[in-house]
């Protein structure tokens, strides 16, 4: 999937490079900040930064927002020696700003990204695509015990630094993934039962879908 590829490359490179959603415009506000209680000795949390950034949302927008991915930054290679420290740490909204008159909206992505050392939120014009909200899904499994199952299964583990928790949307209804991986190979951990597979759920191979051409989870 193209904007999560891009999306990938440049997240953390100035934490504020952002450039995702398929119908994006220049942004409308950007706000940087440092990083407080979401950082442990030098590790960033991911849920602790999920939930700052899902109360960042509910303070500057309310209630209704969309929360559609958390992805995340490896220090290391998965296929090398790799021990699941996390070096960024990002998270995407939708909110939907209705005009007084309940005739209009004007629709914004919210896009966080967090290191050790910064937090920046990037606002712009657009729609966030291809996922479900996972505001109501009962995620249980969380990102260490995700990494740990996936260094744990017995399969190749991609050479990649990239994880991204999302609910794809797909012809199979499946429970939000962290998926492990890149263009070339990808490991999904079920975020809700801590399955692993190397088949994607929402377009299972087994029952004869494919993923479209040119997109990776």
């Amino acid at each position: 999937m193209k904007k999560i590829l891009f999306m990938l490359a440049v997240m953390f490179s100035l934490c504020v490079g952002f450039s995702s959603c398929d119908s994006c415009k220049k942004g409308e506000k950007n706000e940087t900040s440092e990083v407080t209680d979401s950082v442990v000795a030098g590790h960033l949390d991911v849920e602790n930064i999920t939930n700052t950034d899902k109360q960042y949302m509910f303070t500057n927008y309310g209630a209704d927002y969309r929360w559609f991915e958390s992805c995340i930054l490896l220090k290391d290679f998965m296929d090398e020696e790799c021990d699941g420290t996390v070096e960024g740490v990002s998270n995407v909204f939708q909110v939907v700003n209705m005009s007084e008159d309940q005739k209009s909206a004007d629709v914004f992505v919210v896009l966080a990204a967090h290191t050790a050392d910064s937090i920046a939120y990037e606002v712009k014009h657009g729609f966030w695509v291809e996922d479900y909200p996972l505001n109501d899904e009962a995620i249980q499994v969380k990102f260490k015990d995700a990494f740990e199952k996936m260094m744990e299964t017995n399969c190749p583990k991609p050479h990649s630094r990239h994880c991204v928790l999302r609910k794809q949307i797909g012809p199979v209804d499946a429970n939000p993934q962290y998926i492990f991986g890149n263009t070339e190979a990808q490991v999904y951990v079920d975020a809700i039962t801590g399955e692993v597979s190397t088949d994607n759920p929402a377009f299972p191979e087994e029952k004869g879908f494919k993923m479209p051409l040119g997109e990776w989870p």
